[in-house]
């Protein structure tokens, strides 16, 4: 059965990032939430959203721009990014998503701190993964989660990044598929 990019997750590199990995992310969005993906690059630049007092870029004006220019693409979407993002009352985030909503972003900025010299790739890899799947999950409407080895638990600091598992809890499980079964 061929679906067409309604069915599918959207992968949305923003200069060619992410490309390394989009196998990695492809296999797990497959695995963990149950839809293929594609890619297309939807924005080529974020200076709408660069906040020259902070030197960051706000990731809310970033998603709802790409909700709006994605009008008929994919079921959901997940632009990936090197720019450093930042919500308002927070000094950066790993990523953000529209809670039950459409679009959502990652940012490889932050993820490449600490990484060990031996193991570099595949440890950025995972944290890439692991913070695409946690986004992904917001878009399906999951919460953050007490469990510090659940892919929907907060993330702090990049060590917490590390400590999370790529998996989703029994609980969060659930909650997805609940979620997913309501939405057709």
């Amino acid at each position: 059965m061929v679906l067409d990019n309604k069915q599918k997750i959207i992968i949305s590199p923003v200069d060619g990032c992410g490309l390394n990995y989009l196998e990695m992310i492809s296999a797990g969005i497959e695995g963990v939430f149950g839809y293929q993906t594609a890619v297309n690059s939807f924005l080529d630049d974020f200076n709408f959203a660069f906040d020259e007092k902070r030197e960051q870029y706000n990731s809310t004006l970033i998603i709802n721009k790409i909700d709006a220019l994605s009008d008929s693409q994919g079921f959901k979407i997940i632009a990936l990014t090197e720019v450093d993002l930042f919500i308002p009352i927070l000094t950066h985030v790993y990523g953000e998503a529209q809670l039950g909503g459409k679009a959502c972003i990652v940012s490889l900025s932050r993820l490449s701190e600490d990484l060990g010299i031996d193991s570099r790739d595949q440890q950025l890899g995972e944290r890439i993964v692991k913070e695409v799947y946690h986004e992904l999950g917001h878009t399906f409407g999951l919460l953050h989660c007490k469990d510090r080895s659940c892919l929907m638990h907060y993330c702090r600091t990049i060590k917490d990044v590390d400590r999370k598992s790529h998996a989703l809890c029994r609980y969060c499980k659930i909650l997805l598929e609940d979620n997913k079964a309501r939405s057709k």
